[in-house]
């Protein structure tokens, strides 16, 4: 099966998107950047791959009807089964990696203590991991380093305490190990974690075996057809750094057009409010940009600005905008500058202001800066499309959707679930288009 790839290096996360001759979606990927941006390109890519099988799986069931309803519960269960296999692998690499790490550090006569409390927190880590994957677990990221780094903190914690050794020589451990790992591409075990995860949701299905055949049948199918990397286009805040030729190089702004485009075809105006920009782009019928905007190197009116602001608050990231929907009161804040902004937050506080009145003059700050950033690329036209990770913070759709009514009345706000992934869409749809239309040839793939 022949396939067109985009991938979108962004400053906190890299996604793909994998689109098929038909220009339909087969995969999303995503993991997070990192300082070896050819790696999380690599993972980026990976990722989206695997989530083309499963989406290809559920198309070979589906049309088996071997299932008989139960299709949602199986590929659930196969998905949790894949990535508890995933999780194990690296979590025995970041438990080896440490003990070298160990080897090498100056802990004097603590080495030996240290060494013990570190077996027995990779015991508790490899004994909590079924439940982290266990139907209905919340994971707050499902990158390693996040759900790993959580747990060894907390296991950590508690077994230095109990062993009564420094807690200080197991974080630094973790901390000299991590990057390697999670560096680290894992792409020829895929196959084989997802034969394993299939064997084990078998196992907790309570099927007949002409049944189980023919479900394993078309599931095996499907992991023999060779996924052709036909031709991929990368693009994003990292872009120059992307391991691809400059042919196979679209500016983020062209790509961000065309994949909000792609997703609302009569798209006109664009916002997209990443982690380390916001974009402003006017588009025409066809998805070519016509103008743009973007800040400039100052992180408030991005996401950066929402993640110092979380730091400040001793707050994750998510749970801002929830926060900010609980608001009754109206509070301007008046500093554009993220420090100047931290410490006008803090004046707020001492002067009794509640949390979530704060925050949500915070959202609103932000995308005030937004919509001088759209007035200066034209203005927001009729279909407006909101793209980027902050497109998921409803505090700031809300004051979106407030200050575009009041300034341009109304106007079809298109916000896409998937959205983070706008400009990877818009890679692969440019990939598409060098080999469909252009002509160009598989050998000239990056």
């Amino acid at each position: 099966m022949r396939c067109f790839i985009g991938i979108d290096l962004g400053s906190t996360t890299t996604k793909a998107v994998v689109v098929d001759e038909d220009q339909s979606i087969l995969g999303r990927g995503i993991t997070n950047s990192r300082s070896n941006y050819d790696t999380a390109a690599t993972i980026a890519k990976q990722e989206a791959l695997v989530n083309s099988r499963f989406f290809l799986f559920r198309q070979a069931l589906a049309d088996t009807k071997a299932l008989n309803g139960s299709l949602d519960g199986f590929l659930a269960q196969l998905e949790r089964d894949f990535r508890a296999e995933q999780y194990m692998e690296q979590l025995a690499d970041l438990e080896q990696t440490c003990e070298r790490s160990l080897g090498t550090a100056n802990f004097g006569k603590d080495a030996a203590a240290v060494g013990e409390a570190l077996k027995e927190v990779f015991v508790r880590l490899k004994a909590e991991a079924p439940s982290l994957f266990a139907p209905g677990a919340k994971r707050k990221s499902d990158f390693f380093r996040d759900i790993a780094g959580s747990q060894y903190l907390a296991t950590g914690e508690a077994v230095a305490k109990e062993a009564a050794t420094r807690y200080d020589y197991l974080l630094n451990v973790f901390d000299r190990s991590i990057i390697e790992v999670e560096n680290r591409v894992y792409s020829d075990s895929i196959r084989r974690h997802l034969l394993a995860a299939l064997e084990r949701t078998f196992v907790a299905m309570p099927e007949t075996e002409a049944r189980r055949a023919q479900v394993e049948a078309p599931v095996k199918g499907i992991l023999d057809t060779d996924l052709e990397e036909v031709y991929i286009v990368g693009t994003g805040y990292g872009r120059a750094r992307l391991p691809f030729s400059k042919e196979h190089i679209r500016s983020e702004i062209l790509c961000h057009g065309l994949g909000a485009h792609v997703m609302y075809p009569k798209t006109a105006t664009v916002l997209d409010i990443g982690g380390q920009d916001t974009k402003a782009i006017q588009v025409d019928p066809a998805g070519i940009v016509e103008s743009f905007q973007m800040n400039d190197r100052c992180a408030a009116g991005c996401g950066r600005y929402l993640g110092y602001i979380a730091d400040e608050m001793n707050m994750g990231l998510h749970e801002l905008g929830p926060m900010a929907m609980k608001s009754t009161k109206n509070i301007r804040i008046n500093s554009t500058c993220t420090v100047f902004a931290g410490a006008e937050l803090r004046d707020r506080l001492s002067l009794g202001d509640k949390r979530e009145d704060i925050m949500a003059g915070l959202h609103r700050a932000i995308i005030l800066r937004a919509m001088s950033i759209l007035a200066r690329s034209g203005g927001v036209r009729d279909q407006f499309t909101f793209t980027g990770g902050v497109a998921k913070n409803e505090a700031a759709v809300k004051s979106l959707k407030e200050l575009v009514k009041e300034n341009y009345g109304d106007v079809t706000l298109n916000i896409d679930p998937d959205s983070i992934y706008t400009g990877a869409l818009g890679g692969a749809t440019f990939a598409w288009r060098a080999v469909v239309e252009e002509g160009k040839t598989a050998e000239n793939r990056a």
